[in-house]
């Protein structure tokens, strides 16, 4: 998750880096088989959208070209240095989902985990996403989404979003963002439904997949 509210002030952004920095290691540790097996083949150009403080940099080879395309300034610090740990030269760039800094067709993976929940424009971000990668080319997600139609947790989590988008920086917990990956474009996608490690219901349910171009 990434702070992508327009007008976000540094207080907010400052803590928000800080909490994901010290609060996600029980997340992280619960679903690191899955994000092995998703990050198992990566080569070439990969652009990850939303990096926050670099959980996901454990994951990949030391020889790829990294971009990545983080709005929090905050972030930068702790992004360094877990990349100074891995022996990662990163390449980071500000700029936000719906307006990727990136060469059309240039990119071999896009990889996003916890972000499409809190972007603004969800369609315009997927339509970003093709627009950057290369014929063929992939987009790797770990995403939190909404609960089955007519269940009570849809209903929950339906009612409690306007809260829930004040405090989680915009984050949708009922977007049905497999049917948006559907609906795009996209060659082929290939996604399953589980159960997150969260400890909050309303932010259970996860798809996890492969889309391509």
């Amino acid at each position: 998750m990434v702070c992508q509210t327009q007008g976000c002030p540094n207080w907010y952004k400052r803590f928000f880096s800080w909490a994901l920095a010290n609060g996600n290691a029980e997340y992280e540790q619960a679903i690191a088989e899955r994000k092995q097996a998703l990050f198992s083949d990566l080569h070439g150009n990969v652009l990850e959208i939303g990096p926050g403080t670099g959980v996901n940099l454990p994951y990949y080879p030391a020889d790829i070209h990294w971009i990545g395309i983080e709005p929090n300034l905050f972030m930068d610090a702790y992004l360094q240095k877990a990349a100074q740990k891995q022996g990662l030269h990163i390449d980071l760039r500000r700029g936000t989902a719906e307006s990727l800094p990136v060469k059309d067709n240039s990119m071999d993976v896009v990889v996003s985990t916890l972000v499409l929940c809190s972007v603004p424009n969800l369609n315009q971000t997927l339509q970003e996403i093709l627009r950057v990668l290369k014929p063929g080319g992939r987009f790797l997600f770990i995403e939190h989404v909404a609960a089955p139609r007519g269940t009570l947790l849809r209903q929950v989590q339906q009612g409690v979003r306007p809260v829930w988008q004040v405090l989680g920086d915009g984050c949708h917990p009922d977007r049905e963002t497999w049917l948006a990956l559907d609906q795009v474009g996209f060659a082929r996608v290939e996604y399953q439904h589980f159960s997150g490690p969260f400890p909050i219901p309303i932010v259970k349910p996860h798809i996890m997949g492969v889309a391509v171009k």
